[in-house]
Order: C-alpha cells, then sequence, then structure tokens
C-alpha cells in the first residue's frame, strides 16, 4: 500500500508555524516575566519605602482618634458666688450631609419630640453658618421621655442621633452680663483666628463653643482648658468597638472676679429703669469693685444661638442694651474735670492755690459769652472754693491760660483719652483733645485749625472731651492714691478646678505721676468740701465717714449762646448727664468712684445719691431699705431714708436653673 509522505512544501510550512509558535510563546514569556518583576518591584516599593505610611494608614482605617472636650472653667466673684457655670443635657442633632431629605426628617422628627418654629429657624442659621459634615443641634435639652421615644425610633433616621452636651447657664441672668460676657458657636472668624495661634485649632477638636464678649472672651485660654484624646477600635461600619488608649481632657481653670456681686446688684437695682454706668474701683490695687452699664441683657440668650425676635428687640432698641456704657460709652466728664484742672494748674505753675478770681456768673473771650452761676455769679474764688462751689468762670479762665495741648499734656497720664489696659475686650480711647488731634480728625483744612475759643469750656469738661467712666474713675483712683496709678482689674486669681488651688493674676507695681503732697493736700480740701458744704452735702449728710467727691452735669445737646437751660423744655434723650466722681474715706482711700446718670440732670440729685450708697455698702456693710431703693430709682433721694439693712442679711437673688431634660420656652 502506498504511502502519503508530505511534501517538501508542507515541510517547510509546518517549520514555519512551530518557528512562528516558539516565537509567540516567547513573547509571552518575556511579557509574564515584565509583569513578575513590576510586581515584585510595585510589592517591594509598598513594603520597603512606603511600608510605615501603609501601616499608619490601615491602623487609621482600623483606629479612631476621638476628641474629649474638656468642661469649662467657671467665673465666681469675689466672694465665691457662681456667676457662670455648666450643666449637662441631651440634644437632638442632625448632620445635613447624610439626610436625603431634611425639610422631611424634621417635619418626621417634629412627632417625636417638640421642635419649635425658632428651634428651625435656629438651625436654618446653624447650616448657613457650618459645613454640611458639621453636626447641628435642631433641639437642645431633651426631656427624658423625648430621648426614650426617639431611641426607639432611631433606625428611621439616618443622620440624626442624640448627645449628651454641656450647656453653659448664667444663673444670675442679666446680672454683670457686660462684665462676665457670653459664649456662642464657633464660627468661621473664630476658625481663621484659632488657626493663626499656635496649636489653637488642635485644641478646639470637637469644641463648638467660644468666648464672645466680657470675661468669657477675654480669658477663653483658660477657661477652655485642654481637649483630651480617646483612641478607639472600630468596625468595618466605623462604629468604636473598643478603646485602646486615652489621654483625660484638662477641665478649664475657674476665674476669680474682683467684683462684688451683690454690691453689683445694688447698684444696677439702683439705677432702676436708668441708663447710665458706674465703675468702682480700690484706688490700693486696681481692682474692680463694681462694673455697671444699664440698660442690661440676659446672657443665657446667646448660648444656643440668639432668635430673630430677641435680637431685633436688643439690637433696635433706643436704650441700647448691648452698649458696655462704662468699657464703650463716653460722656463730656462735666464738672468732675474740674479737679484735674485744678491740679494740673498747680503741677504746672499756671495758677496757685491761693490765686483769685471773680465770678461775676459768665466770661467772655472773643466776643463769645460763656455762661456760670447765674447773673451774680460767685464772686472771689480761689482754687478750693472754685472746686466746693463749681465755679464756671475760674475754670474757664484757667483753660485759657493753660492751652489746649497743655492741658492734653498733664490728662493723659491720668488716662483720660486713653486705653486703661483693663482686662475686658473692646474698650474705646474717648477724646481728650489736642491741636494734633484735631488736624488728622478733620479733612478739610478749615477744620484742621485750633481755635482759641475752643479751648476754654474744654475746662469745665465740655468740648470736644468725651471719657468713659471707667476712664474717670481710673484717675479719680489715681487722685484718691496720691498719684499712684494701678492698671483697673477684673480678674484676680485663676483657679484649679479639681484642687480649687488659686493662681494670683494681674500683680502689678504702680506708676507713680509725681504728684506733690501740698498740691493733693488742696484738691483733697475742695472735694472734701463738696462733700461737707458743697453741691454734694444734702446726699452726705449723716454718714459715718468723710469722702471726697465732685459732682457734674453734662450737656448731651449744644444749647445757643442766649438760650438757658429748660429740661421741660427738651426731650428725655437731650436733657443733661448727672454724673459723680468720688472716694472714701477721704483720709485714706478704700474705693473710687465713677457715675453716670443718662439725661438724668444734675449729678448732685441722681448721681451723687448711688455714689453715697455704694460708699455705705462697702465701709459701713449697709444694704438701702426697700423704700429707700425704689425712691432712688426714681431720683427722689439725697441721703438715704428709711433704716439701710445689714448687707449680710440681704440674700442675693435667687439664680436662675435651667436643669437638663428641661426644653427651652417659646
Amino acid at each position: 500500500m502506498p504511502l502519503n509522505l508530505p511534501s517538501l512544501a508542507e515541510l517547510r510550512d509546518t517549520r514555519v508555524e512551530i518557528q512562528r509558535f516558539q516565537g509567540r510563546v516567547l513573547v509571552m514569556q518575556w511579557v509574564v516575566l515584565c509583569c513578575f518583576l513590576l510586581l515584585a518591584s510595585r510589592l517591594a516599593y509598598l513594603q520597603v519605602v512606603r511600608h510605615e505610611d501603609l501601616l499608619a494608614q490601615a491602623e487609621n482605617n482600623r483606629t479612631a482618634i476621638l476628641p474629649t472636650v474638656p468642661p469649662r472653667g467657671t467665673i465666681l466673684d469675689r466672694n465665691g458666688v457662681v456667676l457662670a457655670s455648666n450643666y449637662s443635657a441631651y440634644t437632638l442633632e442632625i448632620t445635613p450631609s447624610k439626610v436625603k431629605d431634611l425639610e422631611a426628617t424634621i417635619n418626621e422628627l417634629a412627632e417625636l419630640v417638640d421642635i419649635q418654629t425658632k428651634d428651625r429657624r435656629r438651625f436654618k442659621r446653624l447650616r448657613e453658618e457650618s459645613k454640611s459634615f458639621d453636626s447641628l443641634p435642631i433641639r437642645n435639652r431633651l426631656t427624658d421621655e423625648e430621648v426614650a421615644r426617639f431611641s426607639a425610633q432611631s433606625y428611621r433616621f439616618p443622620g440624626v442621633e442624640i448627645k449628651a452636651r454641656l450647656f453653659r447657664q448664667y444663673p444670675y441672668s442679666e446680672l454683670a452680663s457686660h462684665v462676665i460676657g457670653y459664649i456662642g458657636r464657633i464660627n468661621q472668624r473664630d476658625k481663621e483666628r484659632l488657626e493663626e495661634e499656635e496649636d489653637a485649632a488642635a485644641n478646639y477638636r470637637g469644641t463648638e463653643y467660644i468666648g464672645k464678649l466680657g470675661v468669657e472672651q477675654r480669658y477663653e485660654r483658660e477657661l477652655h482648658g485642654i481637649t483630651g484624646v480617646n483612641e478607639v477600635e472600630t468596625s468595618a461600619g466605623g462604629r468604636a468597638t473598643r478603646s485602646l488608649s486615652s489621654r483625660p481632657a484638662i477641665p478649664g481653670q475657674n476665674v476669680v472676679l474682683s467684683i462684688d456681686i451683690q454690691m453689683q446688684k445694688m447698684v444696677e437695682d439702683l439705677f432702676g429703669n436708668r441708663r447710665g454706668a458706674l465703675v468702682a474701683l480700690d484706688p490700693n490695687n486696681g481692682e474692680v469693685l463694681a462694673f455697671v452699664s444699664k440698660p442690661t441683657f440676659d446672657p443665657n440668650l446667646f448660648v444656643d444661638g440668639i432668635d430673630v425676635e430677641n435680637w431685633q428687640m436688643l439690637n433696635e432698641s433706643i436704650d441700647k442694651p448691648l452698649l458696655n456704657r462704662a468699657l464703650r460709652g463716653t460722656y463730656p466728664p462735666g464738672s468732675t474735670y474740674k479737679p484735674f484742672m485744678a491740679m494740673a494748674a498747680l503741677s504746672t505753675g499756671k495758677r496757685s492755690a491761693s490765686t483769685i478770681v471773680n465770678d461775676a456768673g459768665s466770661w467772655t473771650y472773643g466776643g463769645h459769652t460763656f455762661r456760670s452761676h447765674g447773673d451774680a455769679g460767685l464772686g472771689a474764688v480761689d482754687m478750693v472754693r472754685s472746686i466746693v462751689l463749681s465755679s464756671n468762670v475760674y475754670y474757664y479762665s484757667l483753660a485759657n491760660e493753660m492751652g489746649v495741648d497743655a492741658i492734653h499734656d498733664f490728662m493723659k497720664p491720668l488716662g483720660f483719652g486713653q486705653i486703661t489696659g483693663i482686662d475686658l475686650p473692646g474698650e474705646v480711647r474717648g477724646i481728650l483733645p489736642s491741636t494734633e488731634w484735631k488736624r488728622n480728625y478733620y479733612k478739610r483744612p478749615e477744620q484742621k485749625k485750633w481755635y482759641g475759643g475752643e479751648t476754654i469750656s474744654l475746662g469745665i469738661g465740655q468740648g470736644y472731651n468725651t471719657f468713659t467712666m471707667l476712664q474717670l474713675a481710673s484717675a479719680t483712683a489715681t487722685l484718691a492714691n496720691a498719684g499712684l496709678q494701678f492698671k483697673p482689674r477684673v480678674v484676680t486669681a485663676t483657679q484649679d478646678a479639681l484642687t480649687h488651688a488659686q493662681t494670683q493674676v494681674g500683680a502689678q507695681q504702680p506708676l507713680d505721676l509725681g504728684f506733690k503732697p501740698e498740691h493733693m493736700d488742696v484738691v483733697r480740701n475742695g472735694l472734701v468740701g463738696v462733700v461737707t458744704s458743697g453741691t454734694s452735702a444734702r446726699v452726705f449728710a449723716g454718714a459715718g465717714y468723710t469722702s471726697a467727691g465732685k459732682t457734674g452735669t453734662a450737656q448731651a445737646v449744644t444749647i445757643g449762646q442766649k438760650d438757658k437751660y429748660d429740661a421741660a423744655k427738651l426731650s428725655e434723650y437731650q436733657r443733661d448727664h448727672a454724673l459723680y466722681m468720688a472716694y472714701a474715706p477721704a483720709d485714706k482711700p478704700q474705693i473710687a468712684v465713677a457715675v453716670v446718670v443718662e439725661n438724668a440732670g444734675f449729678g448732685a440729685a441722681s448721681a451723687a445719691p448711688i455714689a453715697r450708697r455704694v460708699f455705705d455698702y462697702w465701709l459701713l456693710g449697709q444694704y438701702p431699705s426697700e423704700e429707700d431703693m425704689a425712691a432712688t430709682q426714681k431720683g427722689q433721694t439725697a441721703s438715704p431714708i428709711g433704716k439701710p439693712r445689714n448687707k449680710a442679711e440681704v440674700p442675693l437673688m435667687a439664680p436662675k436653673i435651667l436643669p437638663a431634660g428641661k426644653p427651652d420656652k417659646p
């Protein structure tokens, strides 16, 4: 049987196919080898080069670092009365980025818990101020029943959770609110400021509130504390399964004020519905004993975010309750400026104490007549008598002799028109005029020039002069302390929240302004004369001590040269301000006071009676009778009426407590 052998051509084609196959196999081998080399190099890169980084990432996927917010420190008065504290309560919070239909979710939540219109408005405002992944409260201070109802239905609300939080509380509401201040939610501006401070942003992880005003703002670093850390192991779903390590939070320090809150309460009550300010200092160390601005406001309104109605009420009120009048309100000092003008005359040698000036009831300069005490005047007055009887003519002529720049140069070290450096934010300078000030303040060339006639009214605390009650009180304290000047301080110590050990703050050495004792005696004699036989003699009749003081009346609006002041013809807000500056006892001062009652007329009638009761409280331990309190609120008293009470027997008002579980009121 014949064999079918392949032809030579067929054998040749087979070899070609085998060669092609072997070539493909070789290429595939190289490809596989290259892939293995790439994998090996990548494995080496990940295992060797990026080992530490990837290990950390893997650990982070397994663990989470949770901040522990420290309890905020409390604020105490000088006697240990708590003025700001914390309490724990539950909040219902929503993370907007985790909720599909936010409005529908809130409506469904409202069926379980009481969510009012104001809660919705506040939540909307917080959303506008925050990022979508921030957890925001829709309701604060849930009741136990509301917590139980939501917990049973929580599976229906992804992105909604209940959290236990510490809330700030101001138990005495409006009392001393301008000093204490308040806290509020951290906004974008706060975050930017924290990022600029070294380590500040890290210490505020998890913190939602920060001091916004007063002591709460100025001593934020001390009150806040140090944030703790809790490292936990997490499941694939992100839920914490166990704690790995922790560093506890360090509570904020307590802050102790120099304020006597009972005296503060008394003064605020004495003002009644009137507007004004009072600052009381210890001239021997600069401690602020009372720091009153009326009207006040309730700082509790700001903690959770103030609602529109309350904000409009406070912000648009003609009485300006948000204005800290003691720190930021500026007023012409009126005749309370005269003792300092007298000291300026003696210190600069412009006038001696025995120089006699004839007060004929007016003084004329450049064809302009400056009024004084009626038509008859006071007759011949020396320096002491000029203070006792408050001669305008004496100080018109003195201002003319000294000139504006000499007055400025003497008053500046006393703190007039300057930042005192008190440990409260927001202090303003006011105006202590000089030729340089006017050149810089005004724009038009004709306004920049200082005219001699503008100097005259400066001598009686009018004209461009505008100062704060803090500045007037500080200058009065310096005068009381024979020229030794202390910087005013509101905080005296910080206190460890756990051990209660106190650390003194603000210790200082006084600045000696170099007043001569003989000059001090002249001015002091004049100020004592005001109290014993002058404009405030009726107010201090029967006092168990001798004080030194000066009444003042300052124009709120300019009265024409030929017109006479008539309060009955002016609206309330155009009437003169009543002022008083004083210290006591006159020989060894323990307290210095400056007070203004806006649009209340004469200082002896409205301001001095408040100062008298402050001195009675501080020096004698006396608290006004209810009858005296009511009459003084209306400006109808001079010396106290009724039997004064022992201050130890007058209870401080009951604190307003917002316990956990109490819902917000509409």
